[in-house]
């Protein structure tokens, strides 16, 4: 069993991510600045408060871990104005990877970032740019940061998230030409996630993971 660390563990994809290892079988350190009050209880879960921003907290969280997940998010809020979180904090963790010699990283963006993009429908095209422009604008740049390091990448990007247990009824996108939008539960790309850090699949690879495609 690997020792993973959890980046944005405390919500959405990374929570789940977290329920998802831990039923695996696999050791959490779960990061988020919120980690404290995580209301899971395993004896393979350890609770890591800390910044994502900041490279002491990163580089203190990566001691002893086998592979990253990265899962952050931001409040719907934010995305009207500059978004900068997903590249600043690639920008720290990166590097502190190289450095601690933790090259396994799996790095959840969505449907849109970078070569997907242009499997956006004409339908969806519009208000997608209106709503989450910046913060796939800022995606775009984390990708780019990850694709020009040294580690073993994947790039999950799921469609539009939904709520709810997992179905294990998603569809794994992997070639550009299949690429198209669609639900999937948050608890399903958790799944995924886990089982392909333990497969290792998809290194250097992106995948759209979708359940029921959307109209274009």
């Amino acid at each position: 069993m690997s020792h993973l660390l959890v980046i944005g563990a405390s919500q959405g994809i990374g929570l789940e991510t977290v329920k998802a290892a831990l039923a695996a079988g696999h050791r959490v350190r779960a990061f988020a600045r919120s980690a404290g009050r995580i209301a899971l209880s395993d004896p393979n879960l350890e609770r890591f408060p800390g910044d994502a921003l900041s490279a002491p907290d990163v580089a203190g969280a990566l001691e002893g871990i086998d592979a990253v997940v990265q899962a952050l998010g931001v409040p719907f809020r934010d995305l009207l104005g500059p978004v900068r979180l997903f590249s600043d904090a690639t920008n720290v963790l990166v590097p502190a990877m190289e450095q601690a010699g933790v090259r396994r990283l799996v790095a959840v963006t969505g449907f849109g970032t970078g070569d997907s993009r242009q499997a956006i429908g004409p339908l969806q095209r519009l208000p997608f740019r209106l709503v989450f422009g910046r913060a796939y604008d800022d995606k775009d740049a984390q990708e780019m940061r990850i694709r020009r390091s040294s580690l073993d990448w994947t790039f999950v990007r799921p469609g539009v998230l939904t709520g709810g247990p997992a179905t294990g009824r998603y569809q794994v996108l992997d070639r550009p030409s299949s690429w198209t939008n669609g639900l999937v539960a948050r608890a399903d790309v958790a799944q995924f996630i886990v089982r392909d850090v333990e497969s290792r699949d998809h290194v250097g690879r992106a995948v759209v993971l979708i359940s029921h495609a959307l109209p274009l």
